[in-house]
């Protein structure tokens, strides 16, 4: 590589690739956001060590309603039979609050890089997120979990 010159790899995006199929987290906000009980979703899709892919999905909840065995069998037939039974996510998690950007934009990738391990400051300016707070459970749910191996 010359001097001055840039390469790149690949995308710092956030479609989902699940065994080689690219899906469009768009197609699971569609079906889930519309499910009674559901405020909003995110969805990322995370490359494991080993050559695993693990696939969370983010809720936010309508007041009084819980992430129970009901709603989440709701969730998952919803997203196989509206989308295909490679959207289905790995993992459900219940959230207070999905971050955005100012400009009202999910934070797919930065939530990513948090979920792979990334320092917070690293990844993103907090003057750039909507509730900052919202961050909180996405860092306690990188921090306690295992990646496949």
């Amino acid at each position: 590589m010359a001097v001055g010159s840039v390469l790149i790899h690949g995308r710092s995006d956030a479609t989902l690739n699940r065994h080689g199929v690219r899906l469009g987290s768009a197609d699971i906000y569609q079906v889930v956001e519309r499910l009674p009980g559901i405020r909003e979703a995110l969805v990322v899709g995370i490359d494991e060590p080993g050559g695993g892919y693990w696939m969370p999905l983010f809720v936010v909840l309508e007041e009084g309603r819980t992430l129970d065995g009901e709603l989440r069998t709701l969730i998952t037939t919803s997203i196989r039979r509206e989308a295909s039974p490679r959207h289905v996510p790995d993992e459900i998690f219940e959230v207070a609050a999905i971050p955005h950007t100012r400009t009202g934009k999910k934070l797919e990738v930065p939530i990513k890089r948090i979920l792979l391990g990334a320092k917070l400051a690293d990844v993103l300016s907090l003057g750039a997120v909507d509730d900052s707070g919202s961050l909180e459970a996405f860092i306690e749910i990188s921090e306690s979990r295992e990646p496949a191996r």
